[in-house]
């Protein structure tokens, strides 16, 4: 396993030959409350992750035993000037966006507070794993804003437009066993599993070809809320851009000879 480290409070493991890569976010002091150095890093690490070819599937992880993410950094927040809020906000965005933007398969593995734009983060990801302790919700109202990093769009798409307001206007928080029922969260482990579990589906991913892997995810992403008709078109278009790959010619020629593939990845 190599490490890299972006900024202060982002590592990037990588796994499985390179294959999975683990985002961590490491602010424990501050339980990785998302500071703008802390948005910026994890910015620069998704787009690195997104160009790396070899990467087939993220993992987005704490080294906080207690915490996933608290969101925003409200103590950063409270020092600024209106002027420079509105200079933040780009800065916070890219965070959220680079993670959401990825164009490989992700599972975010949380445990403990996952708390509005840490819940946002989680959302940000195809597949939540959450381990017993977790405990999710987007408080804003609370605080007289409201969920910025992309709750208001990700949360009604995972569980419904009612659902979603109930949760958002009433800004409670939601522990796991409840998240599980609701969908807010996809898969529940014991304590302490939820880094194993997403790193074991992710490796289960990774087999994959990863053009496929990619192609899929675009297609998942692009037909979602469009009519079935468009959603087939967008489908056709994925379809078509892997029907004459490396990785296609790879996995029918793996089938026939009855061996792994060895995926080229393009």
């Amino acid at each position: 396993m190599s490490e890299e480290r972006f900024g202060e409070f982002v590592l990037v493991r990588r796994h499985e030959d390179g294959h999975v890569a683990e985002l961590a976010l490491d602010r424990p002091k501050a339980m990785n409350a998302v500071s703008s150095e802390m948005a910026r890093s994890l910015a620069g690490a998704c787009a690195a992750l997104g160009a790396d070819r070899d990467v087939r599937v993220v993992v987005l992880t704490s080294t906080h035993e207690r915490a996933f993410c608290v969101g925003a950094d409200l103590k950063e927040r409270n020092s600024f000037t209106d002027a420079e809020l509105v200079r933040q906000r780009p800065v916070a965005r890219g965070a959220y966006t680079g993670v959401l933007e990825l164009p490989m398969p992700t599972v975010a593995a949380v445990h403990g507070f996952a708390l509005g734009g840490g819940f946002e983060l989680a959302l940000s990801c195809d597949v939540i794993v959450a381990d017993r302790t977790a405990v999710v919700g987007l408080p804003e109202v609370s605080v007289g804003v409201i969920p910025g990093g992309g709750g208001t769009q990700l949360l009604p798409r995972r569980v419904g437009a009612a659902r979603a307001a109930e949760l958002i206007f009433t800004a409670r928080r939601v522990e796991a066993p409840e998240a599980r029922e609701l969908g807010l969260v996809d898969v529940l482990v014991d304590e302490g599993q939820d880094r194993a579990e997403a790193l074991s589906l992710a490796s289960r991913m990774a087999a994959n070809s990863p053009v496929g892997l990619r192609a899929a995810k675009r297609a998942l992403r692009l037909g979602h809320g469009l009519d079935l008709r468009a959603g087939l078109e967008v489908e056709d278009a994925a379809w078509r851009s892997v029907a004459f790959s490396g990785d296609r010619a790879e996995g029918v020629a793996a089938f026939n000879e009855k061996r792994a593939p060895r995926w080229p990845g393009e």
